[in-house]
Protein backbone atom coordinates (compact mmCIF):
# COMPACT_ATOMS: atom_id res chain seq x y z
CA UNK A 1 0.00 0.00 0.00
CA UNK A 2 1.43 3.42 -0.91
CA UNK A 3 1.04 5.98 1.91
CA UNK A 4 2.70 9.08 1.72
CA UNK A 5 0.50 11.24 4.10
CA UNK A 6 1.19 10.73 7.70
CA UNK A 7 0.77 12.31 11.54
CA UNK A 8 2.93 10.82 14.21
CA UNK A 9 3.29 11.78 17.85
CA UNK A 10 6.92 11.28 18.85
CA UNK A 11 8.74 11.73 22.52
CA UNK A 12 11.95 11.83 23.61
CA UNK A 13 13.50 10.27 26.61
CA UNK A 14 13.55 11.26 30.03
CA UNK A 15 17.23 12.29 31.56
CA UNK A 16 17.89 9.71 34.65
CA UNK A 17 17.69 11.24 37.64
CA UNK A 18 21.16 11.69 39.77
CA UNK A 19 21.41 9.44 43.01
CA UNK A 20 22.14 10.41 46.15
CA UNK A 21 24.20 7.99 48.19
CA UNK A 22 27.76 8.21 50.33
CA UNK A 23 30.66 6.26 50.43
CA UNK A 24 31.05 3.69 52.96
CA UNK A 25 34.39 1.90 53.31
CA UNK A 26 36.48 0.05 55.87
CA UNK A 27 38.65 2.46 57.83
CA UNK A 28 37.25 5.45 56.09
CA UNK A 29 35.07 7.18 58.91
CA UNK A 30 34.05 10.52 56.45
CA UNK A 31 33.00 8.92 53.43
CA UNK A 32 32.50 11.80 51.05
CA UNK A 33 29.44 11.46 48.89
CA UNK A 34 29.30 9.46 45.61
CA UNK A 35 26.06 9.88 43.56
CA UNK A 36 26.86 9.25 40.65
CA UNK A 37 25.08 11.61 37.43
CA UNK A 38 21.74 9.91 35.26
CA UNK A 39 21.85 8.65 31.74
CA UNK A 40 20.68 11.71 29.10
CA UNK A 41 17.33 10.56 27.56
CA UNK A 42 17.21 9.13 23.84
CA UNK A 43 16.63 10.95 20.90
CA UNK A 44 13.87 10.62 18.66
CA UNK A 45 15.36 10.80 15.16
CA UNK A 46 14.40 10.42 11.15
CA UNK A 47 16.69 9.09 8.48
CA UNK A 48 16.02 8.78 4.96
CA UNK A 49 16.94 5.03 3.66
CA UNK A 50 16.57 4.98 -0.65
CA UNK A 51 14.88 1.49 -0.23
CA UNK A 52 11.82 2.81 1.09
CA UNK A 53 9.36 4.15 -1.29
CA UNK A 54 6.42 4.78 0.98
CA UNK A 55 5.26 6.25 4.65
CA UNK A 56 3.62 2.96 5.46
CA UNK A 57 5.89 1.34 8.01
CA UNK A 58 4.63 4.13 10.15
CA UNK A 59 0.77 3.67 9.95
CA UNK A 60 0.23 1.81 12.82
CA UNK A 61 2.97 3.49 15.27
CA UNK A 62 2.33 6.67 15.55
CA UNK A 63 2.89 7.01 18.78
CA UNK A 64 6.59 6.99 19.19
CA UNK A 65 8.61 6.99 22.44
CA UNK A 66 12.90 6.71 23.10
CA UNK A 67 14.14 5.14 25.90
CA UNK A 68 14.51 6.67 29.67
CA UNK A 69 17.79 7.61 30.95
CA UNK A 70 19.14 5.17 33.63
CA UNK A 71 19.68 6.93 37.42
CA UNK A 72 22.68 7.00 38.65
CA UNK A 73 24.16 4.44 41.56
CA UNK A 74 26.39 4.82 44.30
CA UNK A 75 30.82 4.76 43.59
CA UNK A 76 30.35 7.85 41.09
CA UNK A 77 28.76 5.23 38.63
CA UNK A 78 26.71 7.52 35.66
CA UNK A 79 23.03 5.65 34.47
CA UNK A 80 22.95 4.04 30.88
CA UNK A 81 22.07 6.76 28.39
CA UNK A 82 18.51 5.77 26.81
CA UNK A 83 18.62 4.43 23.42
CA UNK A 84 18.10 6.86 20.95
CA UNK A 85 14.18 6.46 18.75
CA UNK A 86 15.28 5.92 15.29
CA UNK A 87 12.57 6.15 12.46
CA UNK A 88 13.52 5.38 9.15
CA UNK A 89 11.54 7.47 6.24
CA UNK A 90 12.07 7.85 2.25
CA UNK A 91 14.49 9.63 0.57
CA UNK A 92 12.19 12.76 -0.41
CA UNK A 93 10.40 12.93 2.96
CA UNK A 94 9.23 16.28 4.15
CA UNK A 95 8.62 17.13 7.87
CA UNK A 96 6.19 19.41 9.32
CA UNK A 97 5.74 20.80 12.45
CA UNK A 98 1.98 19.20 13.60
CA UNK A 99 0.53 22.43 15.77
CA UNK A 100 1.59 24.91 13.30
CA UNK A 101 2.42 23.47 9.78
CA UNK A 102 6.13 24.89 9.55
CA UNK A 103 8.56 23.12 8.06
CA UNK A 104 11.03 21.51 10.14
CA UNK A 105 13.13 19.59 7.06
CA UNK A 106 13.00 18.42 3.56
CA UNK A 107 15.40 14.79 3.59
CA UNK A 108 16.36 14.57 0.12
CA UNK A 109 19.42 12.75 0.52
CA UNK A 110 20.38 9.28 1.05
CA UNK A 111 21.78 8.79 4.87
CA UNK A 112 20.21 12.09 5.83
CA UNK A 113 19.45 12.80 9.60
CA UNK A 114 17.25 14.63 11.68
CA UNK A 115 16.42 15.39 15.12
CA UNK A 116 12.68 15.42 15.57
CA UNK A 117 12.66 15.33 19.59
CA UNK A 118 15.79 15.82 22.11
CA UNK A 119 15.98 13.62 25.06
CA UNK A 120 16.30 15.30 28.30
CA UNK A 121 19.23 16.46 30.03
CA UNK A 122 21.07 13.68 32.70
CA UNK A 123 20.28 14.61 35.94
CA UNK A 124 23.18 15.48 38.52
CA UNK A 125 24.21 13.06 41.59
CA UNK A 126 25.07 14.80 45.23
CA UNK A 127 29.02 14.50 44.20
CA UNK A 128 28.73 17.36 42.06
CA UNK A 129 27.47 19.60 45.14
CA UNK A 130 30.40 18.93 47.13
CA UNK A 131 31.95 21.92 48.30
CA UNK A 132 34.06 22.93 51.13
CA UNK A 133 31.38 24.41 52.80
CA UNK A 134 29.32 21.42 52.04
CA UNK A 135 30.55 18.42 52.70
CA UNK A 136 27.87 16.23 52.81
CA UNK A 137 25.49 17.30 50.60
CA UNK A 138 22.11 15.59 50.33
CA UNK A 139 21.11 17.72 47.14
CA UNK A 140 20.90 16.42 43.85
CA UNK A 141 19.03 16.95 40.83
CA UNK A 142 16.32 15.48 38.57
CA UNK A 143 16.37 14.80 35.12
CA UNK A 144 15.06 16.49 32.30
CA UNK A 145 12.12 15.55 30.28
CA UNK A 146 12.30 14.91 26.93
CA UNK A 147 10.93 16.32 24.27
CA UNK A 148 6.81 15.65 22.83
CA UNK A 149 5.73 16.87 19.59
CA UNK A 150 3.54 16.50 16.39
CA UNK A 151 4.66 15.90 13.08
CA UNK A 152 3.40 15.63 9.71
CA UNK A 153 5.44 13.42 7.32
CA UNK A 154 4.77 14.41 3.75
CA UNK A 155 6.41 12.36 1.12
CA UNK A 156 7.20 13.66 -2.23
CA UNK A 157 8.92 11.21 -4.80
CA UNK A 158 12.07 12.27 -6.03
CA UNK A 159 12.69 11.41 -9.45
CA UNK A 160 14.04 12.98 -12.89
CA UNK A 161 11.20 12.83 -14.88
CA UNK A 162 7.17 12.79 -14.50
CA UNK A 163 4.95 10.97 -16.91
CA UNK A 164 2.38 12.65 -17.14
CA UNK A 165 -0.95 12.19 -19.24
CA UNK A 166 -5.00 11.56 -18.82
CA UNK A 167 -5.87 8.07 -18.15
CA UNK A 168 -5.25 5.50 -20.97
CA UNK A 169 -2.64 7.27 -22.33
CA UNK A 170 -0.03 4.88 -22.23
CA UNK A 171 1.88 5.76 -19.19
CA UNK A 172 1.93 2.25 -17.33
CA UNK A 173 3.34 0.83 -20.56
CA UNK A 174 5.94 3.54 -21.10
CA UNK A 175 7.18 3.14 -17.73
CA UNK A 176 6.90 -0.47 -17.68
CA UNK A 177 9.44 -0.66 -21.29
CA UNK A 178 11.87 2.07 -20.24
CA UNK A 179 12.70 0.85 -17.04
CA UNK A 180 12.25 -1.91 -14.11
CA UNK A 181 8.63 -0.71 -12.91
CA UNK A 182 6.23 -3.03 -13.53
CA UNK A 183 2.74 -1.31 -12.86
CA UNK A 184 -0.76 -2.95 -13.58
CA UNK A 185 -1.92 -2.29 -17.00
CA UNK A 186 -4.88 -2.62 -18.50
CA UNK A 187 -7.44 -0.89 -20.77
CA UNK A 188 -9.77 1.28 -18.64
CA UNK A 189 -8.88 4.17 -16.84
CA UNK A 190 -7.33 4.32 -13.14
CA UNK A 191 -5.84 1.05 -13.35
CA UNK A 192 -2.74 2.59 -11.99
CA UNK A 193 -3.44 3.96 -8.16
CA UNK A 194 0.45 4.82 -7.16
CA UNK A 195 3.07 6.78 -8.54
CA UNK A 196 5.60 3.79 -9.98
CA UNK A 197 9.05 4.71 -9.68
CA UNK A 198 11.25 3.41 -12.58
CA UNK A 199 15.46 3.36 -13.43
CA UNK A 200 16.31 3.81 -16.75
CA UNK A 201 19.39 2.91 -18.39
CA UNK A 202 20.99 4.08 -21.17
CA UNK A 203 23.94 3.47 -22.81
CA UNK A 204 27.68 4.09 -21.54
CA UNK A 205 26.20 3.16 -18.05
CA UNK A 206 24.06 6.63 -18.16
CA UNK A 207 20.32 6.75 -16.13
CA UNK A 208 18.19 8.60 -14.68
CA UNK A 209 14.53 8.01 -12.37
CA UNK A 210 11.62 8.39 -13.94
CA UNK A 211 8.05 8.48 -12.20
CA UNK A 212 4.69 7.50 -13.58
CA UNK A 213 1.87 10.26 -12.26
CA UNK A 214 -1.53 8.56 -12.12
CA UNK A 215 -4.58 9.47 -11.58
CA UNK A 216 -5.19 12.88 -13.32
CA UNK A 217 -8.26 14.06 -14.83
CA UNK A 218 -9.56 17.64 -15.38
CA UNK A 219 -10.04 19.45 -12.02
CA UNK A 220 -7.33 17.42 -10.68
CA UNK A 221 -5.87 20.65 -8.85
CA UNK A 222 -8.99 21.02 -6.92
CA UNK A 223 -9.40 17.64 -5.38
CA UNK A 224 -11.20 15.61 -7.98
CA UNK A 225 -10.24 11.94 -8.82
CA UNK A 226 -6.95 11.08 -7.46
CA UNK A 227 -4.68 13.96 -9.11
CA UNK A 228 -4.35 16.52 -6.06
CA UNK A 229 -2.69 13.27 -4.29
CA UNK A 230 0.03 12.55 -6.38
CA UNK A 231 0.66 15.88 -8.39
CA UNK A 232 2.96 16.90 -5.76
CA UNK A 233 5.16 14.04 -6.79
CA UNK A 234 6.17 15.59 -9.79
CA UNK A 235 6.98 19.04 -7.92
CA UNK A 236 10.37 17.79 -7.28
CA UNK A 237 11.19 16.64 -11.26
CA UNK A 238 13.73 18.27 -13.60
CA UNK A 239 11.59 17.45 -16.65
CA UNK A 240 7.74 16.12 -17.72
CA UNK A 241 7.06 13.70 -20.46
CA UNK A 242 3.29 14.54 -21.37
CA UNK A 243 1.96 11.55 -23.15
CA UNK A 244 -1.20 12.02 -25.26
CA UNK A 245 -3.64 8.95 -27.09
CA UNK A 246 -3.37 9.18 -30.31
CA UNK A 247 -5.11 5.35 -31.29
CA UNK A 248 -8.89 5.07 -32.30
CA UNK A 249 -10.32 4.46 -28.81
CA UNK A 250 -8.35 7.77 -27.64
CA UNK A 251 -11.61 9.60 -25.29
CA UNK A 252 -10.70 12.92 -26.66
CA UNK A 253 -8.60 15.06 -29.13
CA UNK A 254 -5.14 15.10 -28.53
CA UNK A 255 -4.95 18.72 -28.81
CA UNK A 256 -7.88 19.49 -26.67
CA UNK A 257 -6.51 16.99 -23.90
CA UNK A 258 -2.66 18.37 -24.00
CA UNK A 259 -4.47 22.33 -23.28
CA UNK A 260 -6.47 20.52 -20.24
CA UNK A 261 -3.38 18.88 -18.80
CA UNK A 262 -1.33 22.16 -19.29
CA UNK A 263 -4.14 23.93 -17.49
CA UNK A 264 -3.96 21.66 -14.79
CA UNK A 265 -0.58 21.74 -14.25
CA UNK A 266 -0.41 25.71 -13.75
CA UNK A 267 -3.57 25.82 -11.71
CA UNK A 268 -1.77 23.68 -9.27
CA UNK A 269 1.70 25.02 -9.50
CA UNK A 270 3.25 27.78 -11.84
CA UNK A 271 6.61 26.27 -11.46
CA UNK A 272 5.54 22.91 -12.38
CA UNK A 273 3.91 24.04 -15.59
CA UNK A 274 7.14 26.32 -16.41
CA UNK A 275 9.46 22.79 -16.33
CA UNK A 276 10.81 21.46 -19.21
CA UNK A 277 8.63 19.27 -21.32
CA UNK A 278 8.53 17.15 -24.31
CA UNK A 279 5.48 16.33 -25.68
CA UNK A 280 4.82 12.46 -26.82
CA UNK A 281 2.37 10.98 -29.10
CA UNK A 282 1.93 7.25 -27.81
CA UNK A 283 0.50 4.20 -29.73
CA UNK A 284 2.12 4.32 -32.78
CA UNK A 285 1.81 0.56 -33.71
CA UNK A 286 -1.49 1.13 -34.38
CA UNK A 287 -1.84 2.81 -38.27
CA UNK A 288 -4.80 5.33 -37.06
CA UNK A 289 -2.48 6.79 -34.72
CA UNK A 290 0.21 7.67 -37.32
CA UNK A 291 -2.02 8.76 -39.63
CA UNK A 292 -4.32 10.70 -36.90
CA UNK A 293 -0.63 12.28 -35.81
CA UNK A 294 0.86 13.11 -38.98
CA UNK A 295 -2.39 15.30 -39.53
CA UNK A 296 -1.45 16.78 -36.54
CA UNK A 297 2.31 17.31 -36.29
CA UNK A 298 2.58 20.97 -37.53
CA UNK A 299 0.10 22.09 -34.60
CA UNK A 300 1.82 20.32 -32.35
CA UNK A 301 5.22 21.22 -33.24
CA UNK A 302 4.02 24.66 -32.82
CA UNK A 303 2.52 24.11 -29.05
CA UNK A 304 5.84 22.26 -28.27
CA UNK A 305 9.04 20.96 -30.96
CA UNK A 306 10.52 19.03 -28.76
CA UNK A 307 7.76 16.35 -30.22
CA UNK A 308 8.52 12.53 -30.41
CA UNK A 309 5.85 9.39 -31.49
CA UNK A 310 6.41 6.54 -29.92
CA UNK A 311 5.38 3.25 -29.90
CA UNK A 312 5.52 1.26 -26.12
CA UNK A 313 4.51 -1.99 -27.51
CA UNK A 314 7.52 -2.13 -30.71
CA UNK A 315 9.85 0.31 -29.09
CA UNK A 316 9.40 2.71 -31.79
CA UNK A 317 10.51 5.88 -31.21
CA UNK A 318 11.80 5.15 -27.44
CA UNK A 319 15.22 5.49 -27.99
CA UNK A 320 15.22 8.98 -29.37
CA UNK A 321 12.69 10.25 -26.75
CA UNK A 322 14.95 8.75 -23.49
CA UNK A 323 18.15 10.17 -24.91
CA UNK A 324 16.43 13.91 -25.24
CA UNK A 325 15.30 14.16 -21.58
CA UNK A 326 18.57 12.86 -20.64
CA UNK A 327 20.05 15.77 -21.94
CA UNK A 328 16.83 17.89 -20.49
CA UNK A 329 18.04 16.41 -17.19
CA UNK A 330 21.34 17.35 -17.45
CA UNK A 331 20.72 20.90 -18.09
CA UNK A 332 18.67 21.19 -15.28
CA UNK A 333 21.09 19.96 -13.34
CA UNK A 334 23.98 22.30 -14.92
CA UNK A 335 21.59 25.14 -14.04
CA UNK A 336 21.02 24.12 -10.19
CA UNK A 337 25.09 23.69 -9.71
CA UNK A 338 25.44 27.25 -11.33
CA UNK A 339 23.10 28.43 -9.00
CA UNK A 340 25.01 26.92 -5.63
CA UNK A 341 28.18 28.78 -6.90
Amino acid sequence: MFIDLIKILVRAGDGGDGHVSFRREKHVPYGGPDGGDGGKGGDVVLETDSSLTTLIDLRYGRDIRAEDGRPGKSSNMTGRAGKDCIIKVPVGTLIKDGETGDVLADLTEEGEVFQLAKGGIRGLGNARFKSSIQRAPRKFKPGGEGESRSAVLELKLLADVGIVGFPNAGKSTFISRISNARPKIANYPFTTLTPNLGIVKLEDYQSFVAADIPGLIEGAHEGKGLGIQFLKHIERTRALAHLLDFSDSAERDPIEAYHALQKELKAFDEGLFQKPQVLVATKMDDPKAVERFESLRPELEKLNPALFAISSVSGDGIQPLLWSLKSLIDLEKAKEAQAKV
